[in-house]
């Protein structure tokens, strides 16, 4: 509901659009032909005061400025609402100012990713757009000062807990749930720490899921940035995803936030913040399980609170390496396979082609020259590759490592990777005259491997194998399923 004292600013605003406002609880937005306008309520609620007239220019300049560079053509400018000399109020006039708006442009209210998400049009190659945004969105980020991320982390916690019980979700189990959280935030302090010093720690868009994310003008642009509390958007960068990660494993699924999850660790190579997942993603949830107990949607807000309670109990962790000669299917099987091992979203996929395009500072489609798989650039790719898996499994989460593994050595480095976690190996073989099919055949793919390079690979000898070979000749997934014992996507 629009504020009394801003009844007036509402009525020009509808005037101007014809549109009724879209409402949440601190913003009123008017969509017309050829500008929205929004504008700041009135409102103090705790966690925020838009009482003073200041305050509201501030903030709408504020959040000018996070957003315009991402989303340039999208904001506009902050525009004043003015007194007119016949008493009322106008946009922009010389008179005294009465309130502030923020114009944008209209966008097609399907653009909305969320709205695509509600029609199933989030596609393969639309999920990685979206990391693709996001890890340029980090990317570009300055690094910021958190003397104390896990203690941070905790006050977050403890506004969420007291909030949690004011909306009315269940005492005892929302208790549990902090308690459980805040004792792994303590066994992570010394990580988030050393994530913080790493540069980790950035000034986020803080209100990353779905709803703030749109196409415009062809490509996906996040939107509507947190501008009101920098403490609250002061935050580790994969904290920021896992809001994404979150909202795309709970309203879309669990295979859509793993290639999110892997394509953004592929494009910024950060396969540590896995080791926090489990926190960041519960936090998240419970945040969306009491605003829909305060909006009055009881099994909503109980389905997050399940989804909550259910990312602190993460399974062990284990690492699987999937090797053979190219066109075998070892990214097309690891990809089927990851959403449904190990801990939530799934599986860290490490792919050896995506990391050396990393090295390159390519994207993963793009094709590099014939240097960059010289020995000594392998070698590096390996060597990443491996520490990765360890990284990642040994904080806890699941990996599957991808490469061809044709070297005893490399074999034996990976299974060391998993330190005292699970190890699987698979082999996959085919007839030589169906891989160079399936070689020729690869448009659009990271790796760069011609039939040339399948040619010379199959003449080398591998040497002993002690890894499960599975038949790849034609569908792998149910055979590799089996021996894994990963039962997908419905229960076993």
């Amino acid at each position: 509901m629009i504020p009394p004292a801003q009844a007036e600013a509402a009525a020009l605003l509808q005037g101007l659009t014809g549109a009724a406002p879209i409402e949440t609880h601190i913003s009123a937005i008017y969509v017309g032909a050829e500008t929205a306008f929004k504008l700041k309520k009135a409102v103090a609620l705790g966690f925020l005061d838009f009482t003073a007239l200041a305050e509201r220019e501030r903030l709408l300049r504020r959040e000018l400025a996070l957003n315009q560079p991402f989303a340039p053509g999208l904001y506009r400018d902050v525009a004043s609402l003015t007194r007119a000399p016949g008493g009322g109020l106008e946009l922009a006039g010389p008179g005294e100012v009465v309130d502030w708006v923020l114009r944008m442009a209209p966008v097609p209210p399907g653009d909305f990713l969320d709205a695509v998400a509600a029609r199933d049009g989030l596609t393969p190659a639309l999920l990685d757009a979206i990391a693709d945004t996001v890890a340029a969105q980090h990317a570009v980020l300055p690094a910021a000062a958190l003397p104390d991320p896990a203690a941070a982390m905790a006050a977050v916690l403890e506004g969420n807990r007291r909030a949690a019980l004011a909306a009315g979700l269940p005492a005892e189990r929302i208790e549990a749930w902090a308690a459980t959280l805040g004792g792994a935030l303590r066994r992570l302090a010394s990580i988030l720490a050393g994530r913080a010093r790493a540069g980790r720690v950035r000034r986020c868009h803080g209100d990353l899921h779905l709803g703030n994310l749109l196409l415009w003008q062809g490509r996906v642009c996040p939107f509507d940035a947190l501008e009101f509390d920098e403490a609250l958007a002061t935050i580790d960068t994969g904290y920021d995803l896992a809001f994404l990660l979150m909202d795309l494993d709970h309203r879309v699924g669990r295979a859509a936030a793993n290639r999110v999850l892997n394509r953004y660790v592929a494009r910024g190579g950060d396969a540590g913040l896995t080791t926090a997942l489990p926190v960041w993603l519960s936090l998240r949830a419970i945040i969306r399980a009491h605003v829909e107990a305060a909006r009055g949607q009881a099994a909503k807000a109980l389905g997050y609170l399940d989804r909550a309670e259910e990312y602190l109990r993460p399974p062990p962790p284990r690492l699987i390496a999937i090797g053979g000669l190219q066109g075998t299917g070892k990214s097309r099987l690891a990809q089927a396979l990851a959403p449904w091992i190990g801990a939530a979203p799934g599986a860290l996929v490490l792919r050896s082609d995506e990391i050396r395009k990393r090295q390159a500072g390519l994207a993963p489609e793009q094709r590099l020259p014939p240097e960059f798989y010289a020995p000594e650039a392998s070698a590096a790719v390996f060597a990443e590759l491996t520490a990765l898996a360890a990284e990642a499994v040994g904080g806890g989460h699941a990996a599957i490592a991808d490469a061809v593994f044709q070297r005893p050595a490399e074999r034996q480095a990976i299974a060391a990777a998993a330190g005292g976690a699970r190890f699987d190996g698979l082999w996959l073989t085919a007839p030589l005259a169906v891989l160079r099919d399936r070689v020729a055949a690869r448009r659009g793919d990271a790796s760069d491997a011609d039939v040339a390079v399948l040619e010379a690979a199959a003449a080398r000898d591998s040497g002993p194998l002690d890894w499960r070979v599975v038949d790849a000749a034609a569908d792998p997934i149910p055979a590799a399923r089996e021996c894994l014992g990963v039962c997908a996507p419905n229960p076993c």
